[in-house]
C-alpha cells in the first residue's frame, strides 16, 4: 500500500474539547482514541465525533495518572500506531502560574513518554505553553530529560519550537510550544510548517456571527438600535484591524468565565468587545443590555470565542456556559494543529513511498524491544 493510499492512525491524550483532534483530522489522521478526563469535554468529543462521522474513534474518559495501556488494545491498529499526540497540562509551565514544572502533580510529560516508549508510534507531537521554553534556564534541564528519553526510545527530535497562532489564520495571539519527534526514515522527510504573513482579524472572524446576533433582536422591536449597535461594533473592530489577545480558560477553582486578565480586557475593549464575562447563546438571551448593548460593546458567546480559537462554526460544546467556555479557552487552535499534522503526515507518506521500504510502523514487536531502553524522567 502506497503512502498516498494507506490510513494514518493516531491516539491523543488530554484531548480537551478537540482543538488538536480537529486539526489532525483535517491533516489526514484517523483518530483511534481520544483520551480526556473532563466529563464536559468528553461529552463535547462524543457529540462532535458522531456528528462529523469520525468512524472508529473512541472517546475514553480516563485519569492518566493511573491509566492502564491495556485499555487501548481494542483501538490500536495491527500494523502499529503512526502518531501519539497530546496537549499535556499547561499550568506547571505557565508564566501565569507558579511554574513548578516536574514538581507539579499535574505534569503529565512522564505519562506521555511512558506511552511513547510502550506504543512506539512513528511520530510524537506534544503541545504546551511557551513558558516551557522561556525563560531558557528554568526548565532547560527538564527539557533535556524529555528529549533524552525520546531519543533513547528511538526518536529524532525534529523541533521544539514556538508557533504563533495568528501566523496560521487564527484571529488571536496564542503562542504554543510544539515538540515534534519522529522515527527514521520518516524523520528524514520532515519539514516544519511555515506560517503566513496575512492575518485574519477579529472583525473578519466575527462579522457574520455578530450580525446574526443583532438581527435576532429585531424580532423584539429593536431593529434600529440593534443595527446601530452592530455598525458601531464593526466600525471599531475594523478600525483596530488586528487579532485578539490570548483567550484563557481559567480554573475550576475560581469564578465565572471572562476573556482574560486586565490587559486582555483593555485590548478587547479596543476591538469593541466587553470582556467582562461571556454572553448567552443568541436564542437564549436573558439580558440583552448585558450581552449586546453595554457601554464597552457586546460580550462574546461561547461559539464566538470558539471562532477566535479557529474551531469550525459547527463544532458544539457541551455543558453550561462557564464549562463550555473553559473548554474553548483551554483549547489548542485547530489550524495550528493542522499545519503541524500536515508536516508530520507528509513525512510519513514520503517515507512510505520510498522503493523497497515497507509501509507503516514496525508494529507491536518494537514496543517490547524498547523496554530495555527506558530511563526515568528524573534521571
Amino acid at each position: 500500500m502506497s503512502g498516498q493510499d494507506r490510513e494514518y492512525t493516531s491516539v491523543e491524550i488530554c484531548a480537551g474539547a478537540g482543538g488538536q483532534a480537529v486539526g489532525l483530522h483535517n491533516a489526514g489522521f484517523h483518530h483511534r482514541a481520544l483520551i480526556e478526563i473532563d466529563e464536559h469535554a468528553c461529552s463535547t468529543l462524543e457529540i462532535n465525533t458522531a456528528k462529523q462521522k469520525w468512524r472508529d474513534c473512541a472517546v475514553l474518559k480516563r485519569d492518566l495518572t493511573g491509566f492502564d495501556l491495556r485499555d487501548l488494545d481494542p483501538y490500536l491498529p495491527e500494523r502499529g500506531l503512526d502518531l501519539l499526540s497530546g496537549g499535556v497540562p499547561c499550568p506547571p509551565f505557565s508564566v501565569a502560574g507558579k511554574q513548578l514544572g516536574q514538581d507539579d502533580e499535574r505534569d503529565l510529560f512522564p505519562v506521555m513518554l511512558d506511552m511513547a516508549e510502550e506504543l512506539q508510534p512513528r511520530a510524537v507531537v506534544i503541545e504546551n505553553v511557551r513558558g516551557l521554553l522561556e525563560p531558557q534556564h528554568k526548565f532547560a534541564s527538564y527539557r533535556d530529560q524529555i528529549e533524552k528519553r525520546l531519543e533513547k526510545a528511538g526518536y529524532e527530535i525534529l523541533g521544539w519550537d514556538v508557533y504563533e497562532a495568528r501566523d496560521f489564520g487564527v484571529p488571536q495571539l496564542r503562542p504554543r510550544a510544539i515538540l515534534v519527534a519522529m522515527k527514521e526514515p520518516a524523520a528524514d522527510f520532515y519539514k516544519a510548517p511555515q506560517g503566513s504573513t496575512r492575518i485574519t482579524t477579529v472583525a473578519e472572524a466575527l462579522a457574520e456571527s455578530m450580525r446574526e446576533r443583532y438581527r435576532k433582536r429585531e424580532q423584539f422591536g429593536e431593529t434600529a438600535r440593534a443595527r446601530a449597535a452592530y455598525r458601531k461594533w464593526l466600525r471599531k473592530a475594523e478600525e483596530k484591524g488586528t487579532v485578539a489577545p490570548t483567550l484563557v480558560g481559567g480554573s475550576k477553582k475560581h469564578g465565572g468565565a471572562d476573556l482574560g486578565p486586565t490587559r486582555a480586557k483593555r485590548a478587547w475593549a479596543e476591538l469593541g468587545v466587553d470582556a467582562h464575562g461571556v454572553a448567552d447563546d443568541p436564542d437564549k438571551v436573558k439580558d440583552p443590555e448585558r450581552d449586546l448593548y453595554g457601554s464597552l460593546g457586546p460580550k462574546l458567546t461561547v461559539q464566538q470565542a470558539a471562532l477566535i480559537q479557529g474551531f469550525p462554526p459547527d463544532w458544539e460544546f457541551s455543558g453550561r456556559k462557564t464549562a463550555a467556555y473553559r473548554q474553548v479557552g483551554n483549547a489548542f487552535p485547530p489550524p495550528v494543529a493542522q499545519a503541524v499534522g500536515e508536516a508530520v503526515i507528509g513525512a510519513l507518506r514520503k517515507a512510505d513511498a520510498q522503493p523497497g521500504r515497507a509501509s507503516g510502523p514496525q508494529g507491536a514487536s518494537a514496543a517490547g524491544a524498547a523496554q530495555s531502553a527506558l530511563i526515568p524522567l528524573s534521571a
